[in-house]
């Protein structure tokens, strides 16, 4: 009998029942809210006159509207002050614990939940927000869900799904120096498309994969999204164990792992679909349209419309027209006005650390501004510590409090017409950093760095920075 991979162990493990619709009932392990997409299931529920039903289950941040330059009560921006609140009331009346911004705990929720130890292998992970496939890295599958389904959770602690089918993503070999796991992920959704993981949770493994510290892997499982799959996971192993040890909530660590080893895919386990990627083969990459397929390698031209698959023409065409780019024009040398490192893809310790090798004893370019901004006050508490804010404001960069910040927006850091960003987050829709006009590259931290003080587009493998 051949056997099963982790998807379907921990599916089996927490399915309730099939229900009438064919979907499933799935119990939930972990729910992490935050203030955007919970004030209204918390309104659902009180509407219903309905209750939380486990939240010693529920943790929730502040991160989207939370200002990364003044966090001072009430916050400039009336909406986002009532936003907080809300949180803060919903979170107190119903007991769910809250890390506040004067805890010192406060961050981006997907980093907020793997630094605390509350993300664990084998757990069911949901989160009212798109990204929530991070949470895979540690062996655990992760959905981002709707505000309704928030509310679900909060009521009954499940969730109706529909399972998805499996694919292998196998990166066998060794990354080239200068090329990481944001590279990585670039790439696989440059060549399987940002429809390609419909229907689908990837499972990404080989040599490379097995590499890559937790941190790296956060950032591969977090953009599976973009390339339209439902889930991203990576099996736990020692690296995932010794991350782990000694965090806040990993109570019973020697249960944690033997559990961990039962619900790891077999050696004979089998996968609805597998594709295979050989790591010496990858570049440092740069998108240069608006959706991350939409992607070259560095030292690349960008495409001819007719050489692409003819369902992409139409997308090619009318990202040309928005971001004032031509077919066969090269990316390296692009100019850039605007440098953002941080976010949930690319806030964490070592991406700071990444970023800070290429800018010590640099200066940023006159004409950029570039901001760093830390996943979670406990990364920058880190980072400070180790000196990188010195680095980083020596070099002209402005750093700042932790947050989701230019991400999405929905604070006061924003782009301003049409520039154009080098951006560390992991969409580049149309208007998505703040502008309706505003131009989004996505990036390693890097290449980031690298472009702050270029004033362009680079190739970091020739800077002398890469790592």
């Amino acid at each position: 009998m051949a056997g099963k991979n982790l998807f379907d162990k921990v599916w089996k493990r927490h399915k309730v029942r099939t229900l009438p619709s064919g979907q499933d009932q799935l119990f939930i392990g972990l729910h992490l809210i935050h203030e955007v997409t919970s004030p209204q299931a918390f309104g659902m529920l009180k509407d219903k006159n309905l209750t939380v039903r486990y939240p010693s289950r529920t943790y929730a941040t502040a991160d989207h509207i939370i200002p990364t330059d003044d966090i001072s009560r009430p916050l400039a921006d009336p909406l986002a002050e009532e936003m907080l609140k809300a949180l803060e009331t919903s979170t107190q009346e119903f007991g769910i614990q809250y890390f506040g911004p004067e805890s010192g705990k406060q961050g981006v929720i997907h980093v907020v939940g793997p630094e605390k130890g509350l993300t664990q292998p084998g757990m069911t992970i949901a989160c009212g927000d798109s990204h929530t496939a991070t949470h895979g890295a540690f062996g655990s599958i992760a959905f981002g869900v709707g505000t309704s389904q928030v509310r679900d959770i909060l009521a009954t602690q499940t969730m109706a799904i529909s399972k998805p089918k499996v694919r292998r993503i196998t990166v066998n070999g060794v990354l080239p120096e200068g090329v990481g796991a944001k590279d990585l992920i670039l790439a696989i959704i440059g060549r399987l498309g940002v429809n390609g993981g419909l229907g689908y949770a990837y499972e990404y493994a080989g040599e490379a994969i097995d590499a890559l510290g937790m941190e790296e892997r956060m950032t591969l499982c977090n953009m599976s999204i973009e390339g339209g799959a439902r889930a991203g996971y990576v099996n736990p192993d020692q690296v995932t164990y010794d991350w782990l040890k000694g965090r806040p909530y990993v109570k019973d660590y020697a249960s944690m792992v033997k559990y961990a080893e039962e619900i790891k895919s077999d050696s004979d386990a089998l996968f609805d679909d597998e594709v295979f990627f050989n790591a010496s083969d990858l570049k440092p990459m740069v998108t240069w349209g608006i959706n991350p397929g939409q992607v070259v390698a560095v030292d690349e031209k960008l495409p001819v419309v007719e050489s692409l698959p003819e369902e992409e023409r139409e997308t090619a065409l009318r990202a040309y027209e928005y971001m004032g780019f031509s077919e066969n024009e090269k990316i390296l040398g692009k100019k850039i006005d605007v440098v953002f490192i941080g976010s949930c893809t690319n806030g964490r310790l070592t991406d700071l650390r990444e970023a800070a090798a290429v800018a010590r004893g640099q200066k940023v370019a006159e004409s950029v501004t570039a901001l760093v901004v830390p996943g979670s006050q406990e990364v920058s508490l880190a980072a400070v510590k180790e000196g990188l804010d010195k680095i980083f404001i020596e070099a002209g960069f402005q750093w700042r409090l932790a947050g989701c910040s230019m991400c999405l927006a929905m604070n006061s850091d924003k782009l301003q017409g049409q520039q154009i960003s080098a951006s560390t987050s992991n969409r580049n829709f149309i208007g998505r950093q703040g502008s309706p006009t505003g131009r989004t590259l996505l990036v390693s931290p890097a290449m980031a760095a690298a472009a702050a003080l270029a004033g362009e587009i680079v190739d970091i493998r020739k800077t002398g920075a890469a790592s």
